[in-house]
């Protein structure tokens, strides 16, 4: 078993706060020792064991690698002048969706393949060590499985979102139906979770409920799409079926900030939708004061958010959402972490797999001070510095 030392780190982010200072557990003049694979000290670089390799970051700041909680990266085509348009002053709808669903189905594996590589190959480059993938642009029975066993060769978290919209022209209690029935069963070998979109001109609560039903039957984690486009169930139906997470919560009663913060559930927040389609961004602020756990991620997708940035979500959740950075940090490692319930990642404390970035900043507040520049000098993923030398495609874990 061979082991790494890095020494000269200006500042560590562990997310530990009993290893350091405040909430992110910064440690200042710090080390970072991994081996096999997981991290085996983090700390003090004055009492840091002796490790085989030394490589000095030269005062860098080293974090977690981003864990980005919720994107839709199996797909074809793109939705360039849609978007256009919308800047234009069109209001965004849901059916849009339709047009990446109509190049989807019509795309060979080999072209979704290789779209989905290069997308997880521009996060990893920008300190993704994590992503989750939804389906939902194939909405029918051997698209829906084959978006899954194609994200499923570089991601374990995959998600059956086969529920994304009624496809035109469908019945929606027959489209329900072909969800819970043969959609599922040819999915779940190749999914962990599940997810509604339970909004506006989507899936209502009570074929919501039937889906998430179904899902958890069949031994899938559950997420949901919830209160994007306004008002609605979406987060109290998460909340009654313990998922992991309602994501968006842009349009949250007090009732909802209230279950969300004595649940379990995470509220997965997505200010890129609201950048690209000019809509109210959540009120993380409310949401951190009630006790509410929260996390950002991108919602990578063609139509409403077409990034894979992970550090473009902070800069906008400290912005526009009245995060701190301190906050908005740990929302996109420790926080995405917890909406996928994972204790391994999004962390560096011993026995956490060694996923980290090297910041070429000082510290982790650059992320959204310096919006639009690149921060990430390099990435470790599993241990082995990926970043500057990695190419092609590889898992991310």
């Amino acid at each position: 078993m061979t082991s790494v030392r890095l020494d000269g780190i200006g500042e560590l982010v562990t997310n530990d706060p009993r290893a350091g200072i405040g909430s992110l557990g910064v440690v200042l003049d710090a080390s970072l020792v991994v081996a096999d694979g997981a991290v085996v000290y983090a700390g003090p670089q004055r009492t840091a064991p002796a490790a085989d390799r030394l490589v000095d970051v030269g005062g860098r700041a080293v974090l977690p690698g981003f864990v980005d909680s919720h994107a839709h990266l199996v797909f074809a085509g793109d939705r360039a002048v849609e978007f256009a348009a919308r800047m234009a002053g069109r209001r965004y709808e849901t059916g849009g969706i339709g047009t990446t669903v109509a190049a989807t189905r019509a795309a060979p594996d080999e072209l979704l393949r290789a779209n989905l590589a290069r997308l997880v190959a521009e996060a990893l480059r920008q300190g993704t060590t994590t992503i989750e993938c939804k389906s939902g642009y194939g909405l029918t029975v051997a698209d829906e499985e084959r978006s899954l066993r194609i994200a499923r060769e570089l991601t374990p978290e995959t998600t059956f979102l086969g529920a994304h919209v009624v496809p035109p022209g469908t019945d929606p209690d027959s489209y329900v139906d072909v969800v819970c029935g043969p959609m599922l069963r040819a999915c779940a070998p190749h999914a962990r979770w599940a997810d509604v979109f339970c909004d506006d001109g989507a899936f209502d609560a009570d074929r919501t409920r039937v889906i998430l039903a179904a899902a958890a039957g069949a031994g899938l984690g559950l997420r949901l799409h919830a209160n994007q486009l306004g008002p609605g169930p979406g987060v109290q139906l998460a909340v009654e079926h313990g998922a992991a997470s309602a994501d968006h919560c842009t349009y949250l009663s007090d009732a909802d900030v209230d279950a969300l913060a004595a649940s379990g559930t995470v509220a997965t927040l997505l200010p890129g939708a609201e950048f690209a389609t000019r809509s109210p961004y959540p009120d993380a602020r409310r949401l951190v004061d009630a006790g509410a756990t929260i996390a950002l991620a991108t919602d990578c997708n063609p139509g409403s958010s077409f990034t894979t940035s992970m550090a473009l979500c902070i800069a906008l959740a400290v912005r526009e959402m009245g995060l701190t950075p301190a906050e908005a940090v740990w929302a996109a490692t420790a926080g995405g972490a917890r909406a996928l319930r994972r204790d391994d990642i999004g962390r560096l404390r011993e026995g956490t797999r060694a996923d980290f970035v090297v910041l070429d900043a000082p510290t982790h507040m650059y992320l959204a001070y310096r919006p639009g520049v690149p921060q990430v000098a390099e990435v470790w993923h599993g241990g082995r510095r990926v970043v500057p030398h990695w190419s092609g495609a590889a898992p991310v874990r």
